[in-house]
């Protein structure tokens, strides 16, 4: 079944909440390199389609709010090559202002801008929630011993706490995973408490992989938050968004090479269902989904694809080493290559989302 009108607006608003931050951000990122670089912007807009609501700022900046919620744009000043606008449009344009007569390193540093800026969003919104709410660690307690495996063997037991391994301290279940995991086959020394009790247990270690990857058999999940200070918390949250970072391009990597299910891709509506799931748990929890997606955007904003940002940083790139642009033709062809896969990409996680919602299964549940 479909969630109910008011669950579906709350969604809703989320999502619209959501989008517009990360498109702000990552819009601003652009208009401040912009100014930055001499460059005049002409619009900045949030959403697309007839705006809502606007204004003209004392530089001559048309900023407005559009009443299609699905992105954003900055328009800058003389963005387009003299060739391919009319005797009129370029005597309006403010020498020393446009953008194509900016050097490739202006030019790229203003298209850059607005994938950084997401990335930067991510690492202040994380470092807020580990300052005001606290990193969440997940504590080297087990929760759950495997049947016939190293942990049973060895007498671990739910609840358990491991403080150490050998001499190696162990502060985070994470920790345990790797200590393990370079030590497969191997007699340990597991130090811990139970019940307010220390007590140590011999375990052998078992493996697989063909012997070399360790393995205990052993599940955590409890999860405490550790506040930290305002230094820890900025390195914790550059750690935090490349660990994002460096996830979402293995998963990435992983459905290029078949051994993983391209199912888990999203598009808007997932991402809207989400919104709302998440703005249901707390404003802590939806901070944090704003900072991962923002870490996403950047990222996919980077890939090498004509009409992204990435597409336009590539052909900057092959003009900086050939020392003029590519013709026209060819920039073409790229963009129309470009925009082929965002819509096939985009109608392949439209499907997705609208499996995943159970809108087929509704469907074919009314039809008999």
């Amino acid at each position: 079944m479909f969630p109910a009108v008011p669950d579906f607006l709350f969604s809703l608003g989320a999502f619209v909440v959501v989008l517009g931050v990360l498109v702000f951000v990552h819009e601003l990122g652009h208009y401040l390199a912009a100014r930055w670089r001499h460059v005049h912007v002409d619009v900045f807009s949030i959403g697309f389609g007839r705006a809502i609501a606007s204004w003209t700022d004392k530089v001559g900046t048309v900023w407005k709010v559009a009443w299609i919620p699905l992105g954003g744009y900055v328009k800058l000043h003389g963005q387009e090559r003299p060739e391919d606008v009319t005797d009129e449009e370029r005597a309006k344009w403010m020498p020393g202002h446009t953008f194509h007569e900016k050097s490739v390193l202006s030019r790229a540093i203003v298209v850059a801008a607005g994938p950084v800026a997401n990335f930067v969003l991510a690492i202040v919104l994380f470092s807020a929630l580990f300052v005001t709410v606290g990193r969440p660690v997940t504590v080297p307690v087990v929760g759950e011993v495997m049947a016939d495996s190293a942990a049973a063997h060895a007498g671990l037991a739910p609840g358990d706490r491991i403080e150490a391994i050998g001499s190696t301290p162990i502060v985070s279940f994470a920790d345990i995973q790797r200590f393990i995991a370079v030590h497969p086959g191997e007699h340990l020394d597991l130090k811990l408490h139970r019940d307010g009790v220390a007590m140590t247990l011999p375990v052998l270690t078992d493996s697989r992989d063909g012997g070399k990857v360790g393995v205990l058999g052993i599940r955590g999940g409890q999860v405490e938050y550790v506040h930290l200070g305002p230094a820890q918390a900025v390195v914790a949250g550059v750690a935090q968004t490349w660990e994002i970072t460096a996830q979402t391009f293995a998963s990435v990597a992983q459905m290029i090479g078949g051994s993983r299910g391209t199912e888990d891709l999203g598009g808007p509506l997932r991402i809207a269902q989400l919104s709302g799931q998440v703005a249901n748990l707390g404003l802590a929890s939806l901070i944090s989904f704003i900072a991962v997606l923002s870490v996403n955007l950047g990222l996919i904003n980077l890939f090498p694809v004509p009409v992204l940002d990435g597409g336009h940083l590539l052909f900057y790139l092959v003009e900086a080493i050939r020392g003029r642009p590519l013709p026209p033709k060819a920039q073409a062809v790229g963009f129309r290559a470009g925009l082929a896969l965002l819509a096939g990409l985009f109608i392949f996680t439209t499907w997705n989302d609208l499996s995943h919602l159970g809108m087929f299964r509704w469907v074919f549940g009314l039809i008999g």
